[in-house]
């Protein structure tokens, strides 16, 4: 590593400009070597606008200002020039070939060595469990991808990027989609690197993160830097004040409601089997109720059942048991029967089963409420339009018009989008699972606000949030989930991180 500079990275006076919108305005940002440097803002502040600038994907000449690596000017104009270059990049979103090994995609591009263009797979995952080993990332070098986890792609992603030893390591929202104890190996990994001279930039949206590993943080706001801080001199309201442009003295609203008495949703002795592996149950013989007005908590690790419980209450998946919507017994076989009793699902993954990224956010919104935009079942354009309006008024969703394609808002605007859609259903229990997942804080501070306003209007929630400190500050009463089993209840009064986790982490 040259000694020639104070700085492994420099990006100095970064623009960058779409069709009609400047999405980032003379950025500059430096990062010291060995450093583990947080990158923040908003959806939309064009973070991953600027790591996509050093990881080649938007190549030199596309943009205004300059690269430093080590002091000295380099041009990108592709990822491959950015990894030989140094770089590795983990990005948000997944990209792995689900066809091929963990080992083919940890050293895809590079899997014959300097011996020819015959692989050898014997060796290969050899070298692939060792490194593997070296990284305490716990995977099967010769499972298909296609049979991982989302965490477990996850660690595929990031396996594959410290490969290539770099010197600077772009991680992109990389634990969005890892467990607690992923997460912790993860930061260990970090912490490693970082004693080897590894720099890393890390962007998260958990502010709990930064606080645990960041040295330094850069915050951006609308494509401009607003402010930076050293280890030991941020805090959080200062970081949130930054972020969003103004202060939010309570980043979790008070519950200002009652309440009810009256139960609307019981599941009794619910069982779900398992997908894959005969005579195995996902989650096993679980009993609860909510009443109105209520936010219930589930809680529990990734793969504990929570999903599989909210996914079969909304008729998603195969199960048997028993449901109740205000005391009356209802079968619930599919989505359709679930909306028709006045459930309703917001699903962990957005992108993959929330919306419709290739219609405009008016659509996104109707989608599952036809019959209210409709008359003699014809679509009834301004009926639709108005009730697409309404939704974007009522959530706040920043969009410039109801026309436009879901897939140019920001994360957090099309989390509201999603919650417009479901909502518009007029459900009397909502599930919501991981609701503010991949979102700003601004975004969530609104999510929260939405979510005490349906409890004042009598709506019950069932939340499932990995971010304990977010659960524990919302929620009424909690359930907690093992190995598909209820291992403890508890209401808010009795509720801690500590009770939750050694519930959590109870065996079999």
């Amino acid at each position: 590593m040259s000694t020639n500079s104070t700085y492994v990275l420099e990006m100095n006076h970064i623009t960058k400009e779409f069709p009609g919108v400047r999405a980032l305005n003379d950025v500059t940002i430096k990062v010291k070597p060995g450093e583990i440097h947080a990158l923040i803002g908003e959806n939309g502040a064009g973070k991953s606008t600027l790591m996509k600038i050093l990881n080649g994907v938007y190549p030199a000449g596309t943009y205004k200002g300059e690269i430093l690596l080590n002091g000295l000017p380099v041009e990108l104009h592709s990822p491959h020039d950015a990894r030989v270059k140094g770089i590795g990049f983990v990005p948000q979103e997944t990209s792995v070939i689900e066809g091929l090994s963990v080992s083919e995609n940890i050293f895809v591009g590079h899997l014959t060595g300097e011996r020819g263009v015959v692989v050898r797979f014997g060796e290969l995952h050899a070298k692939t469990a060792q490194f593997l080993k070296e990284c305490n990332i716990n995977l099967n070098p010769r499972q298909l991808v296609s049979y991982l986890s989302a965490s477990q792609r996850q660690l595929v992603m990031i396996a594959r990027a410290l490969s290539m030893n770099p010197s600077v390591l772009i991680l992109d929202e990389a634990t969005s989609s890892l467990t607690l104890d992923e997460i912790g190996n993860l930061f260990r990994i970090l912490k490693h690197l970082q004693q080897r001279g590894v720099t890393c930039i890390f962007i998260t949206h958990k502010l709990s993160e930064i606080f645990e590993v960041a040295d330094q943080v850069t915050v951006l706001r609308d494509g401009v830097v607003v402010a930076g801080f050293d280890r030991g001199r941020f805090s959080q309201d200062d970081i949130i004040t930054a972020m969003v442009g103004r202060r939010i003295d309570n980043l979790y609203p008070v519950r200002d409601s009652e309440i009810g008495e009256k139960e609307v949703l019981r599941v009794q002795d619910l069982t779900v089997p398992h997908m894959q592996v005969a005579g195995k149950n996902m989650v096993e013989g679980i009993s609860f109720s909510v009443y109105r007005g209520e936010i219930l908590g589930i809680a529990g690790l990734v793969g504990s059942g929570r999903s599989e419980v909210v996914n079969a209450i909304y008729g998603r998946t195969i199960n048997s048991g028993r449901i109740f919507v205000e005391g009356r017994e209802v079968r619930i076989a599919s989505p359709k029967d679930a909306k028709d009793n006045g459930i309703g699902l917001v699903t962990e993954d957005r992108k993959r089963d929330g919306l419709l990224f290739n219609f405009a956010l008016r659509e996104n919104i109707t989608i599952n409420s036809l019959n209210a935009v409709s008359r003699l079942q014809i679509l009834d354009k301004g009926r639709e339009s108005r009730y697409a309006n309404d939704y974007v008024k009522k959530l706040a969703i920043r969009t410039p018009s109801i026309a436009t394609m879901v897939s140019n808002l920001s994360g957090g605007n099309q989390q509201k989008v999603v919650l417009g859609k479901v909502l518009l259903t007029k459900p009397k229990v909502l599930l919501l699972d991981e609701p503010t997942k991949g979102v700003d804080v601004g975004a969530k501070y609104e999510i929260y606000k939405l979510m005490m306003e349906l409890v004042r209007q009598g709506i019950s929630l069932v939340v499932i949030s990995s971010e304990l400190p977010e659960l524990l500050a919302l929620c009424d009463r909690f359930i907690v989930l093992a190995g598909g089993k209820i291992r403890d209840q508890f209401t808010k009064a009795e509720a801690s991180e500590h009770r939750v986790m050694m519930a959590a982490t109870l065996a079999n």
